[in-house]
């Protein structure tokens, strides 16, 4: 993994900080879920490079469901405890995987993704859902994005 200098992490952070603040905008004043989770797919799409797919799944009786996403076709239905989204719900934290290929369990929706992340939507105490990230770079992801994305998330979830 590369290393982080302190400008670029106070330039990462200050770019979260812009897409919560983009985050928010968007998704003031509509009420629908699946209208902001749409909408916030489409915007952190536009937000990453190197990503190949990024959207949520949501629970749905006991399991994660397809929500809105940006990408190629993905799977439909992920049990809790199995893959990195559903590992993520179960310990009901963020998971950052350098290398999905060396991440036991892990589920191939796209052969193309070589690292994830997966941050947790926890509304009210209770998990719904999933915000998942995958991109075709080993390494793409850092600890910085885990905290941003927490922080994003956390916007989001006041809109739905």
């Amino acid at each position: 993994m590369y290393k982080m200098s302190l400008s670029n992490i106070e330039e990462v952070a200050t770019s979260y900080q812009t897409l919560a603040k983009q985050m928010d905008a968007l998704l003031t004043g509509e009420t629908n879920r699946y209208a902001n989770f749409s909408n916030a797919s489409a915007l952190l799409n536009q937000f990453f490079d190197r990503i190949n797919w990024v959207g949520f799944y949501l629970m749905e009786n006991d399991e994660l469901v397809l929500g809105p996403f940006q990408g190629l076709p993905a799977c439909v239905r992920i049990p809790i405890g199995k893959g990195v989204c559903g590992t993520s719900v179960k310990r009901r934290e963020s998971i950052v995987v350098s290398d999905v290929e060396a991440f036991p369990g892990h589920i191939v929706c796209d052969a193309a993704s070589r690292s994830e992340i997966v941050i947790p939507l926890i509304k009210n105490d209770s998990v719904i859902g999933v915000l998942d990230i995958d991109s075709p770079h080993v390494d793409r992801f850092s600890e910085s994005d885990r905290i941003g994305l927490e922080h994003v998330v956390g916007v989001l979830l006041k809109h739905i």
